[in-house]
């Protein structure tokens, strides 16, 4: 891993700069450049000009290449882009006023093939060889739409309509992606950088060890609540796992976990913290301006499933520990309470404050900002932790960085957008998708979710989520589906790949950490993670996980759920809360397989379409609960005797 050169750490601190400039001048209308009219495709190919000519002297040519190496051909990739990325910011109002989307001089359409290669090479620096391809077969796709099979057949572009559209048209590059980006995101990756640059990282670990690190399994308990909290800070499962994962691994192997068992710990919570509110990294933004709603909406429906998942881990931690009689670490090994919070309850002031300003008074694209501004103030004021120079450099670098990598691969996904809008398939996909699954939505959902899993094994979340957002969705939303269930279910599948084998990316990171054989750490982690699996199907089917139905639905789905969730943990775990360990042979098998089963009929979702009554469900439920109970206390009472 080399370092970046000087000069280039200083064009990432100026692009840092001038782009969160130009995103506070936009986002707060504050009217500077009153003289010249900025049309909004001036600012998006500004933001790009500041971005992309830098992801060809940050990410290297290729693997066997140092971080921050660069050759002669970087140095021209740069400059082509920057030369082609401020062509189009100069002639922005030509191609709005003269409609240059559909009809360009020869300026254009060379400038426009140079841009579509650009970003094309940029996507598979900064997402890989699987990512490129993807978007490559997209974008070319206009160009040979009329040749392809009945179901995906569209209408076909020249190269010159196909490149001119991507470049200039606001359904490609220009589009969703890209303005998600620029409305939403910037404050986000803002403040995620300067939580972790000021400490945020420590306060947490600290506070997790002073509030859990006692109770049984406590170590692991820490290591889910403090994945969570920074997880959600970053958007980076693997980043998350390499910052927590350091502390929390080698706390839990020291009170007793086994090092596979505490490498998919990690791994499960850092893949549930991105799905984690207020900040749920980039995809998330990205499906509120597809819903076009207010980004608050995704967060308020995306509580409950995250607080599911958090709950089933810390349930089966808690078995876990229970039945191998795992303690926690002495309180006089671990930090005050009341010290951690002195010493850092600004950050939890400006998280109070974030909160308040998305979910009360409903400014998204602003609040983060405004955070950032006090977390940095009062860090300043109060912290031993206190900027130099250095810091606000490194700081500076980072989101950078951050935005340089992040432009890059949202400015390329565009080109998957564009590539069925310019086809007319993105209108039609949906119908032909319906049809091949025999207007089955329970079937269309299995597809959606293989479908889900395997793009997300190869690509970006972002990357994986825009594809299935502009196909997929419509489809299951047009099944009678609610939108913003179907969304998530998307973004839920999406991110599975992290924990599954044979990707799994978050348990082989944790696995190092751990000294630990990568796929038993894998296989672990489906363990613990495997409500992940299925609560998709249920907030999907039932608007009630979702806070999309009333408060008193709501209520009883929540009570429903955390039995279900508890029985089924229990069941893989083989500790049932209240009565105890379940004993191996056959009766203890059969109690686990009733008690797993028993917790899917309480959870089960309350959808007319599935046929199944919900009183008759919990009734089963509670049935089979029962007759698992006297399993256990029978083979119980046999194993004493």
């Amino acid at each position: 891993m080399g370092t970046l050169p000087a000069f280039v750490r200083w064009l990432l601190v100026v692009s840092a700069v001038l782009l969160t400039a130009a995103s506070v001048n936009h986002l707060f209308n504050l009217g500077f450049f009153m003289n010249v009219r900025l049309l909004e495709i001036h600012y998006l190919y500004v933001m790009l000009l500041l971005t992309l000519p830098l992801v060809f002297l940050v990410f290297p040519c290729s693997k066997s290449d140092s971080y921050g190496s660069t050759r002669w051909w970087d140095y021209f990739l740069a400059l082509l882009a920057l030369i082609t990325c401020a062509f189009f910011a100069y002639y922005g109002r030509s191609v709005v006023n003269k409609g240059w989307d559909f009809a360009a001089p020869l300026n254009a359409v060379i400038a426009s093939f140079a841009f579509w290669f650009l970003l094309l090479v940029a996507a598979r620096r900064t997402g890989g060889w699987m990512l490129f391809a993807v978007i490559l077969v997209f974008s070319i796709y206009p160009m040979v739409a009329s040749y392809a099979p009945g179901p995906i057949q569209g209408f076909q572009r020249s190269p010159v309509e196909t490149a001119i559209f991507h470049a200039m048209s606001g359904e490609s590059v220009l589009g969703i992606p890209m303005r998600s980006f620029v409305n939403l995101v910037v404050g986000f990756m803002i403040f995620g950088v300067a939580m972790q640059h000021t400490g945020a990282g420590p306060f947490f670990i600290d506070i997790a060890f002073a509030a859990l690190g006692h109770v049984r399994g406590g170590p692991a308990k820490v290591g889910v609540l403090t994945s969570g909290l920074t997880g959600s800070m970053s958007g980076s499962v693997i980043t998350n796992v390499l910052t927590t994962g350091s502390i929390t691994i080698p706390a839990m192997k020291k009170v007793g976990f086994r090092p596979t068992y505490a490498a998919g710990i990690e791994a499960a919570a850092s893949t549930g913290a991105v799905l984690m509110p207020p900040i749920m990294g980039a995809t998330a933004f990205v499906m509120a301006t597809f819903l076009a709603t207010d980004y608050t909406n995704i967060v308020l429906a995306a509580v409950l499933p995250s607080l599911f998942y958090f709950f089933g881990l810390f349930a089966q931690i808690d078995a876990y520990s229970a039945r191998n009689g795992l303690k926690g670490v002495p309180r006089a090994d671990l930090p005050r309470i009341g010290k951690v919070l002195r010493e850092g309850w600004y950050f939890l002031a400006v998280f109070g404050l974030l909160i308040w300003m998305l979910l009360y008074l409903k400014r998204e694209a602003i609040a983060p900002f405004y955070a950032t501004a006090l977390l940095l103030f009062l860090n300043q004021l109060l912290s031993k932790s206190r900027w130099g120079r250095k810091e606000l450099m490194n700081f500076l670098i980072a989101t950078g960085r951050l935005f340089v990598e992040l432009v890059a691969i949202l400015a390329a996904v565009g080109l998957i957008v564009g590539g069925l809008a310019v086809t007319g398939m993105s209108g039609t996909i949906s119908n032909d998708l319906l049809f091949i699954a025999g207007g089955n939505i329970f079937l269309l959902l299995l597809l959606g979710a293989l479908t889900s899993f395997i793009l997300g094994m190869g690509m970006t979340v972002t990357a994986a989520y825009v594809i299935l957002a502009v196909s997929l969705a419509p489809a299951l939303v047009a099944g009678g589906l609610d939108p913003i269930g179907v969304h998530l279910f998307i973004l839920y599948w999406s991110m599975l790949s992290y924990i599954t084998p044979p990707v799994a990316l978050a348990a082989f990171a944790a696995a190092a950490i751990a000294q630990a054989k990568p796929f038993a750490s894998a296989f672990e982690a489906m363990k613990l993670g495997s409500i992940v699996y299925i609560i998709p199907f249920f907030f999907v089917l039932d608007p009630a996980f979702i806070l999309q139905a009333g408060p008193l639905e709501s209520l009883l789905t929540v009570l429903r759920a955390g039995l279900g969730i508890l029985l089924i943990c229990a069941g893989i775990q083989g500790y049932l809360f209240g009565v105890g360990r379940i004993e191996t042979g056959l009766p203890g098998t059969i109690a686990r397989v009733l008690l797993g089963i028993a917790g899917l009929a309480f959870a089960f979702p309350s959808n007319a379409g599935l046929a199944v009554p919900i009183l008759g469900a919990v009734g089963a439920g509670a049935a089979m609960a029962a007759v698992a109970v006297a399993l256990v206390m029978v083979s119980a009472k046999q194993e004493k005797a």
